[in-house]
């Protein structure tokens, strides 16, 4: 019995070039995007040969089967190049976790407070997680009036998504950008986009579009360690 590779379920649909057409006959548009008409497969791919050109399925659900005559290489580039730009212009909403500790001071809330309204503005959720530890579960009220705090502070720019509910020994609040927060956003990536386009046509050197995304993952870092050090103080303590 043949093995089943779960490989092949993950590629997707091959496209059909050339001698892998296997129909009788197919409809069949030319270089140039002309209609040629319905013929025989041997014959749309004596054409393309001819040429120096490929036979290539682009509409195999059709009755008969779509295929174009064209240069599959320089095809396969341009669907690249196209899915490229695509993800270039999405507006990839993350969500950001900030922890914290019932026993979390002033001063860090405020910074990390700080740290989450940079993330909404660049279009990412926020998931602030306080971390119980010990007899700290038995007094939760502590980390309850710390989420009411952040949500009053982020009101302008965020909308609460998942409300402060216990998940075992963590308390979590999911916030998310508000619509007019999104709507700056995708203007802002547009611009940006389209400032690197008009530098690419002009030979300058694109402008970098990652500066803000650098910019928060450098934050994330610094986020990072100053978790790691409270846990080390914890350990220590």
């Amino acid at each position: 019995m043949r093995r089943f590779d779960p490989r092949q379920a993950q590629r997707g649909p091959q496209i059909r070039i050339n001698q892998r057409i296997r129909v009788p006959e197919i409809r069949v548009i030319g270089e140039e995007g002309e209609m040629l008409g319905i013929m025989p497969t041997h014959e749309a791919l004596r054409r393309a040969q001819e040429r120096g050109l490929d036979l290539v399925e682009v509409n195999p659900k059709a009755d008969p089967p779509v295929c174009k005559i064209l240069d599959f290489g320089k095809y396969k580039y341009d669907e690249k190049k196209k899915a490229r730009e695509a993800k270039r212009k999405q507006s990839v909403v993350e969500i950001k976790e900030i922890k914290l500790r019932p026993k979390t001071d002033d001063h860090d809330l405020q910074f990390k407070t700080r740290a989450a309204l940079r993330f909404i503005e660049a279009g990412h959720k926020v998931k602030f997680t306080v971390r119980f530890r010990g007899r700290e579960i038995t007094h939760p009220e502590k980390a309850q009036e710390q989420l009411d705090w952040i949500v009053q502070q982020c009101d302008e720019l965020a909308n609460v998504e998942v409300r402060p509910v216990m998940e075992q020994r963590t308390m979590t609040l999911l916030m998310a950008p508000k619509p007019a927060v999104m709507q700056k956003v995708a203007q802002a990536r547009a611009a940006a986009e389209k400032a690197r386009q008009k530098a690419l046509q002009e030979g300058r050197a694109a402008p970098a579009l990652n500066e803000q995304d650098e910019a928060l993952r450098k934050l994330e870092e610094q986020l990072d360690e100053e978790d790691d050090d409270e846990d080390d103080d914890e350990e220590g303590s």
